[in-house]
């Protein structure tokens, strides 16, 4: 076996370079294939998952968005209250001992163990977590827990990528594009968005910050992952409009500013119930692990006997609220419940996803708002199927801190193309009001705050400061004139602490060479050599850098001089303005280090 792994390694890696392009596009068709053919299979399973226990055990048929649903029961339905009350309860205790007896990690966000493994392990997931994760949300969602099924399909691709780095020998930077490009097929396929997934794979990471790196391979993988699913269930898109939506007049903009300005407040409570929630269930300290599923879907039974629609992904619902089919008391009991819901599903440690939760609460608080604008202005109010795709992509951005991704996947979900104008307004509006929340807690501000990045962000710090700001001016420095006499340089040595001495010509203050005490040491003593040896005998040839350089190349001239101190010249006549120090320079970045870090405490 390792003969043959060997032999797959030598036949990649002569013929495609480290940063190939055709590399790249090549390890984006592998991970995306096995994201494709994995959401394939998860769709399948999760569909007769819901189909055996909803439709046939508990006798309540689910609802469907257009396009959606492989399995479809035809009745007479004999509903059994207690079992559809206890299921996300069963489903959440057989999650519960799945995860925790193979892989613990795979409880909770799938898409915040991604950013996690992506931040701060380099990448890395273990080969059995996709699989857990995708056995664990088969139970949870399957069963009726509130959460969504990109979580496992992202890491189904994630963690392949992850695995064929580690494969290749690949460094962390490589693993951890693989691992976006993995999440990124998983997205594109489950979504059957190509666009919108790759690109929520590079930006879901930060918040206001974009992994453009990954960019490429995410794209592939994205693609190719969307055409194998999109081959084998269609390419209809997942929801259905009534009519084609369109922005016919500047005075809409009006309303859905305000929906914008609705969606921030719901968002920051959305977020802090998931959270407040999750760290009510990290309390119970004396509970299993294994148990706390079950008790968070046995609390979602009870929300479903209030409002049944806040079982699973809610989809079905969504595509009713496009279609004017639910009453707007129904809304938003369904939004709030759903606010619940998720929380207890995810906040207890089931697997599974926050997307797909999202996306319906921000759709039903579009379609209440709609439905009420249209009722006090008819006429001048938007469509209320527009204002429930324009609610879906606005809280999800704001949650997630994700517009662009939020944008494109909400454009292919409904192929909503005629409202974009007020789709981009109403996204950029929710997150400046809810940046500074989000659903992610691993979800770092930008790459300066990413492990990820610190080597690079350290070189970057360098490269922003000046030369000009660290040197000492030539007032302050010690200078040596090239006609010196042994008698002078054993003075200045004995006198200074410097370590390299300039040497200028006999006219003006031009630089022509360096003195070291190294170059000197050998002649201080010799008495005879007074009145022979001058500083131009013995000096090194000159090392300089210019005012305007960064501190970055600097660095690089001081390293590669061997001196600890290098002068500084003007740049058009060589005249000696001051003196950069190793540990001056060293002493800057460590200032500015501490700066950004302190800044980044207090934001």
């Amino acid at each position: 076996m390792k003969a043959l792994l060997q032999k797959v390694r030598q036949a990649f890696k002569p013929s495609l370079g480290f940063r190939s392009l055709g590399r790249w596009v090549l390890y984006g068709v592998l991970v995306g294939a096995v994201s494709g053919f994995g959401a394939a299979g998860f769709y399948y399973l999760l569909d007769l998952t819901g189909f055996l226990v909803f439709d046939l055990a508990a006798g309540t048929p689910r609802t469907h968005p257009g396009g959606e649903g492989l399995f479809h029961a035809t009745g007479p339905f004999v509903p059994v209250p207690w079992l559809f009350f206890l299921l996300p309860a069963i489903g959440g205790l057989i999650s519960g001992v799945i995860v925790q007896r193979f892989a613990p990690e795979a409880a909770g966000v799938g898409t915040e163990a991604l950013i996690d493994s992506f931040h701060k392990k380099r990448g890395r997931m273990r080969p059995s977590v996709p699989l857990v994760k995708a056995i664990g949300t088969l139970f949870t969602l399957g069963f009726g827990g509130a959460s969504g099924r990109e979580g496992p399909i992202a890491q189904i691709g994630g963690g392949f990528g992850s695995m064929l780095a580690g494969l290749f020998h690949m460094n962390a930077r490589d693993r951890r594009i693989l691992l976006l490009a993995g999440a990124a097929g998983g997205f594109g396929a489950i979504f059957r968005a190509p666009l919108g997934g790759a690109i929520t794979a590079v930006e879901i990471l930060y918040r206001e910050d974009i992994e453009t790196d990954a960019l490429v391979p995410c794209v592939i993988s994205s693609v190719t992952a969307y055409a194998i699913f999109a081959g084998i269930f269609g390419f209809d898109p997942i929801f259905n409009l009534p009519h084609d939506l369109a922005f016919n007049h500047p005075h809409e903009l009006l309303f859905y500013l305000v929906l914008g300005v609705f969606c921030a407040p719901v968002g920051a409570l959305t977020v802090k119930v998931f959270w407040g929630i999750s760290g009510m269930f990290e309390k119970l300290k004396h509970v299993p692990a294994w148990a706390l599923p079950a008790i968070g879907g046995l609390m979602v039974g009870v929300v479903g006997l209030v409002a049944p629609g806040a079982y699973g992904s809610g989809w079905g619902f969504i595509q009713d609220a496009i279609q004017g089919n639910v009453l707007v008391g129904t809304m938003l009991l369904l939004l709030l419940m759903k606010i619940v819901a998720m929380s207890l599903t995810m906040g207890s440690g089931g697997s599974g996803g926050v997307f797909g939760p999202t996306l319906f609460i921000g759709a039903m608080l579009g379609g209440v708002f709609g439905v009420v604008a249209n009722n006090l202005f008819p006429g001048y109010a938007p469509d209320p199927a527009a204002m429930v795709i324009v609610g879906m992509c606005a809280f999800f951005a704001g949650v997630a801190n994700a517009p662009l991704g939020a944008l494109l996947m909400t454009l292919e979900l409904s192929r909503s193309y005629g409202i974009i104008a007020p789709l981009m307004l109403v996204t950029v509006i929710a997150v400046l009001f809810t940046s500074r929340w989000s659903i992610f807690r691993n979800q770092v501000r930008n790459k300066f705050a990413s492990p990820a990045h610190q080597g690079e962000l350290n070189i970057n710090v360098l490269r922003e400061l000046k030369v000009s700001q660290v040197m000492h001016p030539a007032g302050e420095i010690i200078s040596i004139p090239i006609a010196s006499r042994l008698p002078t340089l054993r003075s200045l040595v004995a006198h200074s602490s410097g370590i390299c001495f300039p040497v200028i010509g006999q006219v003006g203050d031009r630089l022509v060479g360096i003195l070291s005490i190294e170059q000197v040491r050998s002649a201080l003593f010799e008495r005879d050599l007074d009145d022979l040896l001058l500083a131009g005998d013995i000096m090194g040839p000159p090392v300089s850098v210019l005012p305007d350089q960064d501190l970055h190349s600097a660095l690089q001239t001081i390293l590669h001089s061997g001196y600890g101190e290098v002068p500084v010249v003007k740049a058009e006549d060589n005249r000696l303005v001051g003196l950069l120090r190793h540990t001056d320079l060293l002493s800057a970045y460590n200032i500015e280090i501490s700066r950004q870090f302190a800044e980044e405490e207090i934001d």
